[in-house]
């Protein structure tokens, strides 16, 4: 009795340990490594299946070719699953980043398409633009004076 709960203690850290580990928390949640691990794992017992039929290995390795099909595909799962497994886990981006974006952005469009928005947003940024009326210092000549005196 003590051999069990001793041997019921262990399991119990072990599923702890496997429960935060980084690579069974991937195939916890990813969906497509999951999907690639069991594609691999049929197309692998497919393989042996047909490799156990009492034939000789080496023909139908040769031969065969589903076992060659199966074999590839088999091949292609367990590739596609352990790159899976290796990248890193995709960040999901929160949603305040989305809604700053989008309002920067709708910012800028307001800002380009409204003139009065325009002048009230760079009026509020440098100040109030002074207007003013130009007068001349110089008085002007008349054309047929100046003309006259050119010989």
């Amino acid at each position: 009795m003590a051999q069990a709960k001793k041997r019921a203690k262990k399991a119990q850290k072990a599923a702890l340990k496997a429960r935060y580990n980084p690579y069974v928390q991937r195939i916890v949640d990813d969906e497509d490594l999951r999907d690639n691990i069991v594609q691999a794992y049929d197309s692998a017992k497919k393989v042996y299946s047909r490799l156990s039929n009492g034939k000789s290995p080496t023909t139908q390795i040769f031969d065969d070719k589903k076992l060659q099909k199966e074999v590839k595909k088999a091949a292609a799962s367990v590739k596609d699953a352990s790159v899976a497994l290796r990248e890193s886990p995709k960040k999901k981006r929160g949603g305040f980043a989305k809604l700053l974006f989008l309002g920067v952005a709708g910012a800028g469009v307001a800002l380009v398409v409204s003139e009065p928005l325009r002048k009230k947003v760079l009026d509020a940024l440098f100040g109030k633009e002074e207007e003013f009326e130009y007068t001349s210092t110089t008085t002007a000549s008349s054309p047929s004076q100046t003309a006259g005196t050119t010989t």
